[in-house]
């Protein structure tokens, strides 16, 4: 019983909202009875040994700590509605667990790790959970996994959640590393038993060496960026048909048929779409995206459909609305484009990653003084004491990619940006030029146009590896594709 002792800890407990219709003593009866139980095959998910695999490499790594990684809860949009829940990184790419209020913890054994997956099973019918709760009763959210189910698809141990504090109680502080800010449940132990800086230090461990991990992709995390990227592609060509060039629309009509594309072919959006037009593009994150696209000015459009197992695209393309590049935004263009090119170019493994940024901003510097923008030389403007050519592009040149938009994020600097490129990585490639409306430094001419171009590359012993290649990006290639497009007509994913 012990499955079921999770939902009956918490019968008749369930709040009770002032919407909510009260439940008469007859219903309540009648909703406890009658039911039958329907008969769920489940089979192992065909990359249970891939996360196996992944947790083995981890033990190895901290051979005589215990290991707490949770994957997160659900947290409140307004009142008593939740953002749709989207599982921990770190915690998916050791289990491939997708539902929230669940943590992984792994307990030495002198030759590995015994790893247990602590996770809300299903609804009793035994309690009124199953039709009363509606954050985890089954006739408002669906079925839930039983444990054995679980345990079966994932290839992992399973235990009530109800019974993680016990669990927590019983890990040694010394040995303990958590991946902490995500479960309140999980950080309350901590704080109980281990508020030293020491701790803190012992956890931040964890958290680099999950993400040095997760620096190599393997071949099936390359075939799930790929079917991300492709599927971000269809969602440029859906946006493209729908794109007048005569007559302004909302930035939210591009947002909302990309939107469709994601929640259709993959998860979701991999992170909140930048559609961004006109001057809104020399905004860096405008995800407001409350303006207008008019015909004449440029549309930024940074978006990534994230997969069915959480591996995103991240691709920006910046079209001409009206169909042809002004020349004004065709020299700028064409500067970003040729910084992107020379990246792309560079790319091998053992290539120092600020040697790639430095081919990359030479070219940008390089353009800045070609544009008359630049103060004083390309030389003074690069050197690691000046860097003025930032002004106008802020950002670095790009960032790893995997299960998170900004991959890899808790990696060691001399592992990242510090380091070198290895075989494996996957990363992007997004130069841009931004030019403020109200920048005096710049020729009136130039002012609020904002140009970006993104994609993902992967780093093969070869070189580079374009995963969204089949987005063009020279721009006569890109004036000729937005012309097909439309041409095409709208249509529906399908």
């Amino acid at each position: 019983m012990a499955e079921q002792s999770d939902g009956a800890a918490r019968t008749r407990q369930t709040r009770q909202a002032a919407h909510d219709p009260q439940f008469p003593e007859q219903l309540l009866q009648l909703m406890r009875t009658g039911w039958r139980e329907l008969p769920r095959e489940v089979t192992p998910a065909p990359q249970a040994d891939r996360y196996a695999a992944r947790r083995a490499a981890l033990s190895a790594a901290f051979p005589e700590d215990t290991l707490v990684i949770p994957t997160g809860r659900e947290k409140v949009r307004a009142n008593d509605t939740t953002y749709p829940f989207r599982p921990g990184s770190d915690f998916v790419w050791l289990t491939g667990d997708h539902d929230p209020d669940s943590v992984l913890i792994m307990r030495p054994t002198g030759s590995g790790h015994d790893a247990t997956l602590y996770v809300r099973p299903r609804s009793s019918r035994e309690s009124d959970e199953f039709f009363r709760d509606r954050q985890y009763g089954e006739l408002w959210i669906g079925r839930r996994a039983t444990l054995a189910e679980k345990s079966t698809e994932l290839g992992i141990a399973t235990a009530p959640y109800a019974d993680l504090p016990r669990a927590l109680a019983g890990c040694a502080p010394a040995t303990t590393r958590v991946l902490r800010g995500l479960d309140p449940v999980v950080d309350e132990a901590v704080a109980r038993y281990s508020p030293d800086r020491e701790s803190v230090d012992r956890d931040r461990e964890l958290a680099w060496t999950i993400s040095e991990l997760k620096l190599v992709k393997d071949e099936w995390e390359i075939s799930q960026l790929q079917a991300a990227v492709d599927a971000t592609v269809l969602g440029f060509e859906d946006v493209a048909r729908v794109l007048p060039a005569d007559r302004p629309v909302s930035e939210r009509l591009v947002e909302g048929v990309f939107g469709l594309r994601a929640r259709h072919d993959g998860n979701d959006v991999g992170y909140s779409s930048i559609v961004a037009a006109g001057s809104h593009a020399t905004i860096l994150h405008w995800v407001r995206n409350d303006g207008l696209i008019r015909p004449g000015e440029l549309l930024l459009a940074d978006m990534g459909v994230e997969g069915p197992h959480l591996y995103t695209a991240d691709v920006t393309r910046t079209l001409p609305v009206s169909g042809r590049f002004t020349p004004a935004q065709r020299r700028v263009y064409e500067i970003v484009y040729a910084a992107q090119q020379a990246g792309i170019e560079a790319v091998k493994p053992g290539l120092k990653w600020e040697d790639l940024a430095f081919t990359i901003n030479r070219v940008l510097a390089e353009g800045l003084a070609d544009l008359g923008v630049l103060p004083g030389s390309v030389e003074h403007a690069l050197d690691k004491d000046s860097q003025v050519y930032r002004r106008w592009t802020l950002h670095a040149f790009g960032h790893m990619l995997g299960l998170d938009v900004h991959d890899c994020a808790q990696a060691r600097r001399e592992h990242y940006t510090k380091g070198t490129i290895g075989e494996g990585y996957v990363f992007t490639i997004e130069p841009g030029l931004y030019f403020q409306p109200e920048d005096d430094l710049v020729p009136e001419e130039l002012r609020g146009i904002g140009i970006r171009i993104e994609d993902d590359i992967w780093c093969t012993t070869e070189g580079a590896v374009n995963l969204s290649a089949a987005l063009p990006r020279h721009p006569d290639e890109v004036e000729a594709w937005l012309a097909t497009q439309r041409a095409a007509g709208p249509r529906l994913p399908g």
